[in-house]
C-alpha cells in the first residue's frame, strides 16, 4: 500500500499558479528604525491613548460588532466629505476590498488590466479569482503611458482596471487627463486607489457623480491608523450593493469600529501630522537627491524611491545598522537597484541620512 504524504495531497489539490507563489513577507522589526511600510511613524499623544483605553475597555468583545459598522461609516462621510449620496463600502484593511471587487467581477474569461509596475496585491487577486491579469508598462519616468492603457483597453475590455492615485511604489501622481481618458474608455469598473491621499494634491473623490465605473478605494492606514485595518471604497450606490454580496459578515471587528470614529473626529491632529510627513518628505527627497549617482524620484506619498548603485547591498548596510526599508530590486525590471524609503521622524532620517551618506 502506498503511503500518500501531505506533500502528495497538496499537489494534487492545490492550484499549481498558487503553488507557485511565495506567501508576502513582513521583515521582523525589534528594535529597528522601521522605514519599510509606509506607515506614519508619530505615536498618539497620551491624551488620546488614555482616551481609546477607556473607550476600548467598554467594547463588548464577547458579541459580534455591528454587521454594517454604521458609525465607522459616518465618521468617514464626516472626516472626508464623502456624500451621503455614495456608496460606501468598508474592508478589513483596503486590501480586503480590493479582493471582494476583484472576486465580484470575474466572470469567466475576465481580464483585469493596471499598470505595471504598481501595487503587486492587484495582479495577485487576479490570479487568487482566476481572471487574466494584464500588465500595462509604465513610461520610463513612471508616468503613466494613457495611449498604451486605452490600447490595451480596446483589445482586452477589461472587466475591472487598477489605478493607483499616487502609484506604489514609484511614488508620482499620474496625470489626470489619463486618467479621465482611461475612465472614458474602460467598459467595466475602474477603481482609482487613493491609499496615499493625504500627502497628495488631487483626487476623484468629488468626481464621483461625474463617471458611472468610478470607485474610490482608501485607506486609513497611511495616516496613524494602520494597526486598525480599515479600509473603505466610495462609488455609486448601484456598485457598493452589488459589492457588500461579496463581503464578508462582520469583517470589521468591534475594536476597530470602537476606536475608528474617536481617531477620524482629531482632524487637526491628523492634518498636522501628515504636514510633517510632507515637509519631511522634502526635506529627504533634496538630500538624497544629492548623494553620488542616486536617482529620488519625484513623489506625493509618504516615501520616497531612490535607484542607488547597489540596492542589495545599501539595504544590507542600512538593516545592519537597524534601519530598514523596502528593496525593490528585482520585483520588477523598470526598479533595478531600487529602494523605497518611508519617510519618517526627523530623527529616523537623520540615522538613514547618516548611513547613506558614508556609503560608497
Amino acid at each position: 500500500m502506498t503511503v500518500r504524504t501531505p506533500s502528495d495531497f497538496v499537489a494534487a489539490t492545490v492550484r499549481p499558479e498558487i503553488r507557485a507563489l511565495s506567501a508576502y513577507s513582513v521583515a521582523h522589526a525589534e528594535g529597528m528604525i522601521k522605514l519599510d511600510a509606509m506607515e506614519n511613524p508619530y505615536r498618539l499623544p497620551e491624551v488620546l491613548r488614555e482616551r481609546i483605553a477607556a473607550v476600548v475597555a467598554e467594547v463588548p468583545i464577547n458579541r459580534y460588532p455591528d454587521g454594517g459598522a454604521d458609525a465607522v461609516k459616518s465618521a468617514l462621510r464626516r472626516a472626508f466629505g464623502i456624500p451621503e449620496t455614495a456608496g460606501l463600502i468598508l474592508g478589513n484593511g483596503s486590501d480586503e476590498l480590493i479582493q471582494i471587487i476583484t472576486v465580484a467581477v470575474a466572470k469567466p474569461g475576465a481580464v483585469i488590466v493596471a499598470p505595471e509596475p504598481s501595487f503587486v496585491m492587484y495582479r495577485l487577486n487576479a490570479l487568487y479569482a482566476g481572471a487574466r491579469f494584464v500588465g500595462v508598462p509604465l513610461a520610463t519616468d513612471f508616468a503613466l503611458d494613457a495611449g498604451a492603457m486605452i490600447k490595451a483597453i480596446e483589445r482586452e475590455r477589461p472587466a475591472l482596471i487598477f489605478l493607483a492615485y499616487p502609484n506604489n511604489p514609484t511614488g508620482n501622481l499620474f496625470a489626470t487627463a489619463g486618467m479621465e481618458a482611461i475612465l472614458k474608455a474602460a467598459p467595466g469598473l475602474v477603481v482609482v486607489d487613493e491609499a496615499y491621499h493625504a500627502f497628495a494634491a488631487a483626487s476623484f473623490l468629488p468626481r464621483l457623480a461625474e463617471f458611472p465605473n468610478l470607485v474610490v478605494l482608501r485607506t486609513v492606514s497611511k495616516i496613524g491608523m494602520a494597526g486598525l485595518r480599515l479600509g473603505y471604497a466610495a462609488a455609486a450606490p448601484e456598485w457598493t450593493t452589488e459589492l457588500n454580496k461579496a463581503r464578508p459578515p462582520y469583517n470589521l471587528n468591534a475594536l476597530t469600529q470602537a476606536v475608528a470614529p474617536l481617531l477620524l473626529a482629531e482632524d487637526a491632529l491628523l492634518a498636522e501630522q501628515a504636514a510633517r510627513i510632507k515637509a519631511e518628505r522634502v526635506r529627504l527627497h533634496a538630500v538624497l537627491s544629492t548623494l553620488p549617482d542616486v536617482v529620488a524620484f519625484p513623489t506625493q506619498t509618504n516615501f520616497v524611491l531612490a535607484r542607488v548603485p547597489d540596492a542589495p547591498r545599501w539595504f544590507d548596510r542600512l538593516r545592519d545598522a537597524g534601519i530598514l526599508v523596502k528593496n525593490l530590486h528585482g520585483w520588477h525590471p523598470s526598479l533595478d537597484h531600487c529602494l523605497r524609503i518611508t519617510v519618517g521622524t526627523p530623527a529616523e532620517n537623520d540615522a538613514l541620512l547618516a548611513v547613506l551618506q558614508n556609503l560608497r
